[in-house]
């Protein structure tokens, strides 16, 4: 199946030619390329093209190059130009060259906050980065659907994740790539790195390994912890079924939900939806039906699934258990469902189908059939996209030092994004915001600071002035 030319696979072009420019673009448009940006009067042209892979980035120079009287001068793969030295730096916060200067920043004043903080440890929330500063830790081995490719090759991930935490919430975040696979090494490494940073953001960690070092760390530090793979699916499509169901009347405890991909991602999404009241949830896997008594390739988590999910324990085939079902929601691979799946499901169906960048049923063959449909994609409707979550999650409770990250304040982060669309403007096709509108970091934040105090999880916040005031 073709997917949609993307940003992602995006050229520069310069191409000097006798033809005007209209009729090179239709030599891009005639290869499927799309001509996203187009610069200059004459020959040479500049042209920024997106293209589906790096077959057709090809395909459409050599068309290009064929053309008689054309030639491409230079062609840059964007994306791989912009990663050039990695995407994020670090900056000072003070000018240096300014007088004193060097004397505050560093030796011999830096001394006297030195021993402040030794006298009161909690200070360093205050009078370091940690007050700010969040740790992308992964070992490499989940990256994106790429599966297990290594520290190194997980880099530009994780790198692109501070830049999330910073561009959506305003919260500092550091990549932590670790050479290893064994969870007790990350859980110790993590330990030792803990005081650094205000929290840790697990990334890419491979399922079933990534349930038990979280857990662990949870319970072994008192920072939050938070593993988005995880939670922060699980939260954002908690926020689309809450207004799913708006549109559609139907009400959680009557839901029939299908899960398919039962790993980290598959079994937060069905813990959530339990917290908010879901009792029928039938998960799958490669192997099939998850159920009481199955022992064919089963594992701790997938044991924990199977004793608390599918109360009918039903054992037939992904097909045969959408017969009826309410919800879909995928965290797959492509291609798992067809339409006629959907038009097995009860009245208005809802299709959360959420693997990249091939969902696991297009929109269209889906809709003809389905109420509401969401992907993780942006080129479509309803994008269920984690970014909508963490910034603000991780932006709320460093402001309010939060010891942890409780189911309650998911489900509240989980509310704050689904009410940010008013009502007047919620429909099928716009079930959950935009990653670029503004208001949910803070909306997540507020959420999630407000649920953190009353589960007594907030602790006290020095007041900045107190630090340096001296009258």
């Amino acid at each position: 199946m073709k997917i949609n030319p993307s940003p992602s696979f995006s050229i520069d072009l310069t191409v000097e030619s006798t033809l005007d420019r209209p009729a090179l673009e239709r030599i891009i448009t005639d290869t499927e390329g799309v001509s996203a940006l187009a610069e200059g009067a004459g020959s040479p042209f500049r042209f920024v093209v997106y293209a589906r892979d790096d077959t057709h980035q090809e395909e459409i120079i050599q068309a290009l190059e064929k053309t008689e009287g054309t030639q491409v001068l230079s062609a840059d793969e964007i994306t791989f130009r912009s990663h050039i030295g990695g995407k994020i730096e670090t900056l000072n916060k003070m000018d240096l060259a300014a007088p004193g200067a060097m004397s505050i920043a560093y030796t011999p004043g830096v001394g006297r906050v030195c021993m402040s903080i030794n006298e009161d440890v909690a200070r360093a929330d205050k009078l370091t980065i940690k007050n700010n500063m969040v740790a992308i830790v992964s070992d490499g081995t989940a990256v994106l659907g790429l599966g297990d490719i290594g520290p190194e090759a997980a880099m530009p991930v994780m790198e692109g994740k501070a830049m999330l935490f910073k561009g959506f919430g305003g919260v500092d975040a550091f990549p932590i790539c670790l050479d290893t696979k064994d969870p007790e090494e990350i859980i110790k490494t993590v330990k030792l790195l803990a005081p650094t940073f205000g929290g840790i953001n697990l990334e890419d960690i491979s399922a079933p390994r990534c349930f038990e070092i979280e857990e662990r760390l949870k319970a072994e530090l008192d920072i939050p912890v938070f593993h988005d793979d995880q939670h922060g699916t699980a939260v954002v499509s908690l926020a689309a079924l809450f207004n799913a169901l708006k549109i559609t009347g139907k009400k959680m405890e009557e839901l029939k939900v299908i899960v398919n991909g039962v790993g980290a991602a598959g079994i937060a999404c069905s813990k959530i939806f339990m917290e908010a009241g879901v009792q029928n949830i039938v998960g799958f896997d490669r192997t099939g039906a998850i159920y009481r008594g199955r022992t064919e390739k089963m594992n701790v988590a997938k044991d924990w699934f199977a004793e608390h999910t599918n109360p009918n324990n039903e054992q037939g085939t992904l097909s045969e258990s959408m017969h009826g079902a309410d919800l879909f929601l995928g965290v797959s691979a492509p291609g798992c469902i067809t339409a006629e799946d959907v038009k097995n499901m009860a009245p208005d169906p809802i299709i959360f189908a959420m693997a990249n960048p091939i969902p696991e049923i297009m929109p269209e063959e889906a809709l003809p059939h389905a109420r509401i449909m969401a992907t993780g994609r942006s080129d479509y409707p309803n994008q269920i996209n984690n970014v909508l979550c963490f910034p603000g999650i991780f932006k709320g409770a460093l402001r309010c030092r939060s010891s942890g990250i409780s189911e309650g304040m998911k489900v509240a982060a989980a509310h704050a994004i689904a009410n940010l669309i008013p009502d007047d403007k919620l429909c099928e096709e716009y079930i959950i915001p935009s990653v670029f509108d503004e208001g949910v970091a803070e909306a997540v934040a507020d959420a999630v600071e407000r649920v953190a105090r009353e589960e007594g999880l907030a602790r006290d916040v020095i007041d900045d002035s107190t630090l340096y005031k001296l009258r």
